[in-house]
């Protein structure tokens, strides 16, 4: 089999492979190994990149095989880690300069999860400075390219492991998300990323978890894998107290169902937002698909009002608590978005806090009645297609002019609000070639609900052959 093969091969296939001793997971690690030092120039995806110790644990992968030791589910399969995430031993840097040189001495819980199940990490995944902002780039490495056009971005917080999927850089990725960091590189990079219920998958130690926004969970180029990864990241550990019991709930069967009996609704704008054309069209596109598959769809109507500025509050004085002391002796090596960011949130008073905080509190009585009606949720899962990768935000959507700018990611931020299930779903193409991304929120504690619809989507309209030519 070809290296380049190898790359884009599944993880639930190259797991089967494994043990059916089809391939080695040196083999697997070497030829994906070999599609980094290839590609990973171009893309920027991985930051750090551990070749030797993954050649290490494959070997020591492919003896418990020639024995026929007992096999984890992930046995031999690789997997990246995004820079947010404690590695113990390998270097963790937040994007950060302040945290260029730090080597953490333990694992984060999932990361733990995933090598006990057999996966073998390749390396770190590029991500914005402290996950701050919708795209990938910072002082210390760059910014990440999106596969699929050189000159776009790869979205954020999680755009280094998106890109790295896309590009066959690896089957399986972790990304964190506080306000749409799993869902916007995966609509960007034409990948599909779940961000779970919130406690779903256990969290830290290490990075913040941000007033209960931050989520944990795959990036894959099939909802299979993202529900094999699942079953090894979810469920209760009390080093999280905030984690979910176990439901014993088996993710992957949940590829294999089918929507008779679903009841689904739409929007293509949350009742106010201002969407690209071309994205309008593909979620239309995508409802389309629903119908055929036998749910019952339609139009929601929405009475909500916009969430952006409450998020803006909320997430700049969670920074400005975290990295505000940092300012005297780092500002001029941090982000200046950031850097303003942190400002912003300093000045916040402790009322307008709490207001913001009631505001989340109000959204949810506001949507909940939407998902006492419907099962799902469909919405786009960015405003825009990816955007240039010089620029940090959009001035004009759909001929919406902004002052500065206009909110490009309306859609994401108000389910981390919710705490509930929702993924991106690559559901079509600009005339560019890029990919448009479809989100289907779930109604709370709903994961199998999002992984079912999304793998019935997935066999309509598949995906995942589809590859970028970097």
């Amino acid at each position: 089999m070809e290296r380049n093969e190898i790359g884009y091969m599944s993880a639930v296939d190259v797991a089967a492979a494994i043990r059916e001793k089809r391939l080695s997971p040196l083999e697997v690690v070497d030829a994906i190994l070999s599609r980094i030092e290839e590609v990973n120039p171009r893309v920027n995806a991985y930051c750090t990149i551990v070749a030797e110790s993954a050649r290490k644990r494959a070997r020591e992968a492919e003896a418990e095989v020639i024995k026929g030791a007992e096999l984890g589910p992930l046995h031999g399969v690789p997997v990246s880690i995004k820079d947010l995430m404690f590695t113990k031993g390998v270097r963790t840097t937040f994007g950060s300069k302040i945290y260029e040189n730090l080597v953490p001495e333990e694992d984060d819980i999932v990361v733990e999860r995933l090598q006990e199940a057999g996966a073998i990490m390749l390396g770190k995944t590029n991500t914005p400075e402290f996950g701050f902002m919708g795209v990938t780039d910072n002082l210390l490495f760059g910014p990440t390219r999106n596969p699929w056009n050189l000159g776009r971005h790869a979205g954020g917080s999680s755009g280094g492991a998106a890109a790295a999927v896309a590009a066959g850089m690896g089957p399986l990725a972790t990304g964190s998300d506080g306000g749409g960091s799993i869902r916007i590189p995966s609509s960007f990079c034409g990948v599909f990323g779940l961000k779970p219920s919130y406690g779903r998958v256990p969290r830290g130690p290490g990075f913040p978890d941000w007033q209960t926004l931050s989520h944990s969970g795959p990036i894959t180029r099939t909802v299979a894998d993202a529900a094999l990864m699942m079953e090894v990241i979810a469920g209760r550990d009390d080093r999280d107290r905030r984690s979910l019991p176990d439901t014993g709930l088996r993710y992957l069967p949940l590829a294999d169902k089918d929507l008779k009996g679903m009841k689904i609704g739409w929007t293509p704008d949350l009742g106010y937002a201002a969407v690209d054309p071309e994205v309008v069209a593909g979620l239309t596109a995508a409802v389309g698909v629903f119908e055929s598959l036998g749910a019952d769809v339609e139009l929601a109507t929405l009475d909500i009002e916009p969430t952006g500025l409450t998020f803006a509050v909320i997430w700049a004085v969670t920074f400005a608590s975290k990295y505000a002391d940092m300012l005297g002796e780092w500002r001029e090596q941090m982000n200046p978005n950031l850097v303003a960011m942190i400002e912003r949130g300093k000045d916040v008073l402790a009322t307008d806090y709490a207001r913001a905080a009631t505001a989340r509190e109000e959204f949810w009585r506001a949507i909940r009645p939407v998902f006492e009606k419907y099962d799902l949720l469909l919405t786009p899962a960015t405003a825009v297609p990816a955007f240039e990768v010089d620029k940090f935000e959009v001035a004009e959507i759909g001929g919406v002019k902004g002052t500065p700018t206009v909110d490009w990611t309306p859609f994401t931020h108000p389910f981390n609000f919710t705490g509930q299930p929702a993924a991106s779903v690559p559901c079509g193409w600009t005339d560019e070639g890029l990919p448009i991304g479809l989100q289907i929120v779930g109604r709370r504690f709903d994961d199998a609900g999002v992984l079912r619809a999304s793998a019935a989507f997935e066999r309509a309209a598949p995906w995942a052959d589809r590859r970028p030519g970097v």
